[in-house]
């Protein structure tokens, strides 16, 4: 077997990495995305009058909680000892920025988490203007997650 497939064993087989003999250091990890909305939807998260709810705090909410539980959903990831998660939205008339950073001490890095808690943030930002995101047909024109990307990676000493 191709023994730079680090998730694969000499048979072929699935396999989560030894990490025990690597050292405990910081790591920290940032990812960013966006999703485009009407330009109302967006006057709506602004105004703070979903009907929902506050959407970027429990946004924010969802996207920590994911965070902590990255290791329960991606398959062969290391539970880590997360220290801190920082969440920061940028609104513009067309769509809702978003980053997440995460620091860490442990053997292995915190980019998934990073990225797992990127991507519950937008779609919980979507579960709570779904409604008001619809066109008179029921269709959704302006609806869109992406631009998703890790745009720092650190491994401290």
């Amino acid at each position: 077997m191709n023994d730079k497939l680090t998730h694969i064993d000499h048979k072929g087989d699935a396999n989560m990495v030894n990490i025990g003999n690597k050292k405990d250091v910081i790591r920290k990890a940032k990812a960013r995305g966006e999703i485009r909305l009407k330009t109302s939807t967006i006057d709506a998260i602004e105004k703070d009058s979903v009907v929902k709810g506050n959407v970027l705090s429990i946004a924010r909410v969802g996207a920590i909680d994911a965070v902590k539980h990255t290791w329960e959903i991606i398959p062969l990831c290391h539970q880590i000892k997360v220290n801190g998660i920082e969440v920061e939205f940028l609104v513009e008339k067309d769509k809702v920025i978003m980053e997440v950073a995460v620091e860490a001490f442990g053997k292995t890095g915190c980019e998934m988490e990073a990225l797992v808690g990127l991507s519950t943030g937008l779609n919980t930002i979507w579960d709570m203007v779904k409604a008001i995101e619809k066109d008179k047909d029921g269709k959704y024109p302006t609806t869109s997650i992406g631009q998703i990307e890790i745009i720092e990676k650190v491994k401290g000493d």
